[in-house]
């Protein structure tokens, strides 16, 4: 349970190390499509950023992509989900790991599946409910009936690559309650709190903080956080 007591300490503490007064988002933030989102979301899981970086990276090269953008694009200029699937009628999961992403980590090290494979089976989950482009988010962001399909993807049972997902199509209502940000809780109020608990934490840190930074919004704070604790490790 967190108490009023503890919110405020972290509210206290946030404004002490973030430079909340101008806090922005990063590019990846504004990817040009959503398929780049979802493999940020899937392969950022477990692993160093830069790695995740690099990844996206190499499939926008190898398709000439555009990597971002900071305008939300008309659908004619985005990647659709449809047309990143059809990639996999091209090429077998072991290529896309091999030759397009160029990197063979697996969701978890035990019974794991490549994250290429996850990538895929994500983006089929986006289709089955008809999105394709940005402009189609509203018919999943939330959706229970979704997050399921996806938990059931090995790796994603935690929800937290959804979660993420939604911050990076654009939604500043969620966070990723990832190692980074409950790091970051953990050493404020001195204990280990659950995914609920952290989103719940950031949620009621957000609403004080926004008195005095109204540009502030979930998904920034949590960028931030996620930022410094990055820099301190």
């Amino acid at each position: 349970m967190l108490s009023e007591n503890d919110i405020v300490t972290i509210a206290a503490y946030c404004k002490d190390k973030l430079d909340l007064a101008n806090a922005t988002l990063n590019d990846e933030y504004y990817y040009q499509s959503l398929p780049l989102c979802v493999i940020d979301a899937v392969f950022s899981m477990g692993a160093r950023y830069s790695s995740t970086e690099n990844t996206v990276r190499r499939v926008c090269e190898y398709f000439g992509l555009k990597l971002y953008s900071r305008e939300r694009l008309p659908i004619s200029e985005q990647l659709s989900v449809s047309e990143f699937i059809s990639l996999y009628d091209r090429f077998s999961i072991e290529e896309m790991a091999d030759r397009i992403y160029q990197n063979r980590q697996r969701t978890s090290t035990r019974n794991g599946i490549l994250k290429a494979e996850a990538v895929l089976l994500f983006v089929k989950a986006l289709r089955q409910f008809e999105v394709d482009y940005y402009q189609d988010m509203s018919k999943v962001e939330g959706k229970v009936e979704f997050e399921t399909k996806v938990a059931e993807i090995p790796g994603q049972r935690s929800g937290i690559s959804t979660r993420y997902f939604y911050m990076l199509a654009g939604s500043d209502d969620y966070i990723k309650p990832d190692r980074m940000i409950t790091n970051f809780i953990g050493s404020v109020i001195q204990r280990k709190l659950s995914l609920v608990e952290i989103h719940e934490a950031i949620i009621r840190t957000h609403r004080i903080l926004a008195k005095e930074f109204p540009q502030l919004t979930p998904r920034v704070l949590d960028h931030q956080i996620w930022l410094y604790q990055r820099e301190k490790n």
